[in-house]
């Protein structure tokens, strides 16, 4: 059952459009006359209109029209479960192989298929929720409280007011342990003690520098759940309760960074968030940006830049794939409504994230003093915080702290105007300058240049010391290695012998790497590790390059791409499921 507790916008409105997928199915809804009255609830009449490809709209009519202002309370009685929002698990897609898992994703528009909702980030509500599982199970939510209660009943609370898509449950065979002061990890009972290991006392300082740099942390606690390895994401930001990918367990900390992402959107998305998803990059270029200040403040400036240079090469690689005039190309997205709209989905790439950077690193260097674009960042949270925002109200407030630079015009420098930032597809018109890197960049191209030599200077070679080299120097370095492969014959089996720490390694990031160039260069003995890393995992963005590189590759290498799929096609998820079917050319269920 869910209960809306709404108030009249307007005068004379006499029935409430909500969103919700074909897969839910209504059984009554009810009008309460205000939120708490005890009075017997009044049925109404529903009915549930086609209203897009990814959903529906399911209209309340109301007994009588309503005064502005008016308060009332809906309760809707339904049934769930099959949608793409609410994904389920069989134990084999889970870390223990026991006991089943089900979870919500709600990014962007599917937590219509969880509750009837107005299923738009406009839109901002705080929520609670009663949840019982069977025993051997725990619920978990993205919530400012839980509480367990008998019968294995538990109760949620959000206290701030969140837009629908940040909405999000989990329920399995979970356990936590404490890693800080106001963080904890849950986890399967078998990856608990890898999860604490690697994250004990690394989030507070993450918290703490992000607080400095962008005002308190408002949601209470910050959680990690690590996901079953079918999780097909990275990461989701749910507020309190970061859903995560299990390959950022790498047993060294390798990859503890890559959580200052989700930690960042706790000012930028989840405070302050895009009020429509054509302009997503007020969420992820932001979010971008407070990521690499937080890590300039932890690891400097040098490390940094080569991480952000590794996300530039990301934006280089996926223009060139669609054509830089390609309409998803620029910042502000036309997303239509309607029967045949699309899918914000859909129009997920590189762009809102690099680009979007790019324009935030722009506003930056326009003001010149990283101080003070420091104290506009925390001035623009504060002042748009719980509130679902457009660029242009971004823009405007830029503006105005800044009077000096209205005055100057800069919003219409001529090929840096904001309108083109934000309306022309392409390549950013301005580029922060990643030079502090260049110390890092440097020893990995030569590196790179050394291997690729048809005669190697192994003395050289030897000279180099890559045993303190951080994950994207290394990283880096096998990208141009990528490069310039197929290397020439016997070069990469000796590279493979002489670092074993990237031939072995457990972070995902350098197998994923490590596995893309034994298949580019043909290297048929150690195909096993290509097998082993889609068998450990199902993350999207591993899963699909590995496959595609396969399927580009030599008969030995498809017949390996079939073999791996047929094995490991129940633990992923449907939609990567679907995606590898379409690289191999198999028939892809409707």
């Amino acid at each position: 059952t869910a209960r809306l507790e709404l108030r009249c916008a307007r005068e004379g409105e006499a029935a409430l459009r909500l969103d919700a997928h074909p897969t839910l199915r209504v059984r009554r809804a009810a009008l309460r006359g205000t939120p708490g009255d005890g009075g017997d609830p009044q049925p109404l009449r529903v009915e549930s209109r086609p209203f897009a490809t990814y959903g529906s709209a399911l209209h309340v009519h109301l007994p009588q029209p309503l005064r502005a202002g008016q308060l009332l309370s809906l309760e809707i009685d339904y049934e769930a479960g099959e949608g793409p929002g609410v994904c389920w698990l069989a134990p084999e897609q889970t870390a223990g192989k026991q006991k089943p898992y089900m979870y919500t994703q709600g990014q962007a528009v599917l937590n219509r298929s969880f509750f009837p909702c107005f299923d738009t980030p406009s839109v901002k509500c705080t929520y609670s929720a009663t949840v019982q599982v069977p025993e051997g199970f725990t619920a978990v939510m993205s919530a400012t409280s839980w509480e367990k209660q008998k019968d294995n009943t538990f109760v949620f609370k959000m206290s701030q007011p969140i837009p629908s898509y940040l909405i999000a449950l989990a329920v399995g065979d979970i356990v936590s342990a404490d890693v800080g002061p106001r963080s904890r990890v849950w986890a399967e009972p078998c990856l608990i003690e890898a999860a604490k290991k690697e994250y004990d006392g690394v989030i507070e300082e993450f918290l703490a520098v992000g607080e400095k740099l962008f005002g308190p942390y408002v949601w209470g606690r910050y959680d990690i759940l690590f996901m079953p390895p079918s999780f097909p994401f990275g990461g989701m930001e749910n507020p309190c309760l970061t859903f995560v990918t299990p390959c950022l367990l790498a047993g060294d900390r390798s990859l503890a960074d890559v959580i200052i992402h989700e930690i960042s959107h706790s000012w930028f998305g989840n405070l302050v968030t895009n009020a429509t998803w054509g302009e997503f990059w007020l969420n992820e270029g932001f979010t971008m940006y407070a990521q690499r200040r937080i890590s300039t403040e932890v690891y400097g400036l040098a490390y940094t830049c080569l991480e952000a240079a590794t996300g530039r090469a990301l934006l280089r690689q996926h223009m060139d794939n669609t054509g830089e005039d390609h309409p998803l190309n620029k910042l502000r997205v036309v997303i239509e409504p309607g029967l045949w709209g699309v899918n914000p989905d859909d129009t997920y790439n590189e762009t809102p994230y690099e680009k979007g950077y790019c324009f935030v690193s722009y506003l930056a260097h326009l003001v010149g003093d990283q101080s003070k674009f420091d104290a506009f960042l925390q001035a623009y949270v504060n002042q748009f915080k719980f509130q679902s925002i457009t660029a242009d109200d971004t823009l405007g407030f830029f503006l105005e702290y800044f009077p000096e630079l209205k005055e100057k015009g800069v919003d219409s420098i001529p090929g840096f105007e904001f309108d083109r930032w934000l309306n022309t597809p392409g390549w950013p018109p301005y580029l922060p300058d990643l030079s502090p890197g260049e110390q890092l960049m440097k020893p990995a191209e030569e590196l790179a240049e050394l291997w690729a030599a048809d005669s190697l200077n192994v003395e050289v070679i030897e000279a180099v010391d890559i045993t303190a080299w951080r994950t994207y120097q290394l990283v880096y370095f096998l990208d141009k290695i990528l490069q310039k492969s197929p290397l020439p014959e016997g070069n990469v089996e000796r590279l493979s012998k002489m670092y074993p720490k990237i031939s072995k390694a457990q972070n995902a990031e350098l197998r994923l790497r490590w596995c893309q160039i034994i298949l580019k260069n043909n290297l048929e003995a150690e195909y096993g590790k290509v097998k082993d890393f889609l068998h450990s995992q199902g993350k999207q963005k591993y899963t699909l390059p590995l496959y595609r590189a396969m399927w580009g590759g030599s008969e030995a290498a498809r017949a390996l791409a079939m073999e791996t799929f047929s094995a490991t096609a129940p633990q992923l998820h449907v939609n990567v499921q679907n995606y590898v079917k379409k690289i191999l050319g198999l028939e892809v269920a409707e």
